[in-house]
């Protein structure tokens, strides 16, 4: 799943980059309000953590830009500002969350969880299709009840189709949602990696998940 990270404070960037791109997510950070917003404006994001406080504009007024805008990507605030007002303020501009500085980073990351649930329509971090399991939380993913191995990468598209079964995804949405702008890799770089994802949850399994459908791209669905 893919998240915009606007934090102006350089070294909380990078390792919140870090971090969640360990955790399988396609990351875009930016460090000021004008970039955040230029940013929500050109690609499709599962979620955004937003500082309040940035240069050029602030993360109030970006929310409050992209609502305007009608563009409905959840947010999640980071701030130093624990004020009363400022958390409701935040919450009735449509912020999805508020989360106050210093905080631990096992936390930011089960918030996370439910911002990209919240995106999605899923109420739990423990996904499944037919016998296949995924736990957010846990980071696991199994298949009745083997264990399956995943890069990150490969968690990330797997976590994408798992939040949208039985829904065709063309190769374009698919890329838009699972890699970042920085990605340099080939035309066929979905491709790859969906053939590496059906060779750990398909291959010795009667009943297939991971479907082609061709001319519009895969899906994930139990078939009778």
């Amino acid at each position: 799943m893919r998240l915009l990270l606007a934090e102006d404070e350089r070294d909380l960037n990078r390792i919140l980059t870090k971090r969640l791109t360990e955790e399988g997510y396609g990351v875009d950070s930016c460090f000021d309000g004008a970039e955040a917003l230029d940013y929500l404006r050109a690609a499709d994001y599962d979620g955004a953590i937003l500082d309040v406080m940035m240069p050029k504009m602030d993360g109030f007024a970006v929310l409050a830009r992209l609502r305007e805008e009608g563009i409905a990507a959840p947010v999640l605030f980071l701030t130093a500002r624990d004020a009363v007002e400022d958390r409701v303020h935040g919450l009735d501009l449509g912020a999805s969350d508020y989360l106050v500085k210093p905080f631990s980073m096992e936390e930011l990351l089960a918030r996370v969880r439910v911002l990209v649930r919240q995106g999605s329509g899923v109420s739990s971090s423990v996904l499944a299709v037919g016998d296949l399991r995924m736990d957010l939380a846990a980071h696991t993913v199994s298949r009745a009840g083997r264990p399956i191995a995943l890069s990150a990468r490969e968690f990330a598209l797997l976590a994408y189709f798992m939040h949208n079964p039985n829904i065709v995804l063309s190769r374009e949405k698919i890329e838009d949602h699972v890699w970042n702008f920085e990605y340099e890799g080939g035309t066929n770089v979905v491709d790859v990696y969906v053939r590496y994802l059906r060779k750990k949850i398909d291959e010795g399994e009667e009943r297939k998940l991971l479907h082609t459908v061709r001319g519009s791209g895969y899906v994930l669905r139990e078939e009778d």
